[in-house]
């Protein structure tokens, strides 16, 4: 009889033969219970799997990690949604102001363009996560669901994460000097400061990073179980 780390009070283990199975009592394995159904012993690398058709601890891992990351997303997704409303504000006052009482204002510009590209930079994350994104289709839609994980995931890989590192690192800079030199918008009447607006740039690396890792998993349990999440 044999114990395996994290399964204290939940009852003792009997080595299981390759590729046979056994009835256990529910028992922890880091932090997933498992149901004390069937499970399967593989000599291969002296790991315990559940014999559910489609699971296994580590996707199952991957996917509660996708899930957190993904209510980061909806979260930031909805709080950056409401700068729609000084959006709208900032607007209307400018046309009332210049078209009713011939007064344009100096500021109206400077603030809408700023709030409009916040909205279009800090929603990208969500928009990732529901798939919003502009992709050209020929192939992909007839694809089995493995093929589509797969070509995802290696996408993932080989061009989403080398290209959102970049553009983190490049956007990190490029606010870094905005905030050291207090820059402001020399080309404006009115020169607000702007630095603040630049810091949108890394923050939405950043997010769509995050967000990049849960759809990396969920590519990758598409690949393996043919279903997506």
């Amino acid at each position: 009889m044999t114990s395996f780390p994290g399964t204290e009070g939940a009852g003792s283990f009997l080595y299981i033969p390759e590729g046979a199975t056994w009835p256990l009592p529910p028992f922890r394995f880091g932090d997933i219970w498992v149901p004390g159904e069937v499970i399967r012993g593989s000599k291969r690398d002296g790991s315990i799997r559940r014999a559910e058709k489609g699971g296994s601890f580590l996707l199952e891992s991957y996917l509660k990690i996708t899930r957190k990351i993904d209510k980061l997303a909806e979260w930031s997704g909805r709080v950056f949604s409401y700068l729609v409303y000084p959006l709208i504000g900032g607007v209307a006052y400018e046309v009332v102001a210049r078209y009713l009482f011939h007064a344009p204002t100096v500021w109206a510009y400077d603030v809408t363009y700023m709030l409009y590209g916040a909205i279009f930079m800090l929603g990208a994350a969500y928009t990732l996560l529901n798939k919003g994104h502009i992709r050209t289709d020929l192939l992909y839609n007839n694809w089995p669901v493995k093929r589509q994980g797969k070509v995802d995931a290696l996408m993932y890989l080989i061009l989403f994460f080398p290209g959102m590192i970049l553009y983190f690192i490049a956007g990190w800079d490029y606010a870094a000097h905005s905030w050291a030199t207090n820059e402001k918008a020399s080309m404006s009447p009115w020169m607000p400061i702007i630095y603040p607006f630049k810091a949108v740039i890394p923050i939405t690396a950043a997010l769509l990073l995050i967000q990049g890792v849960s759809e990396f998993l969920k590519s990758v349990h598409a690949w393996k179980k043919g279903v997506w999440e």
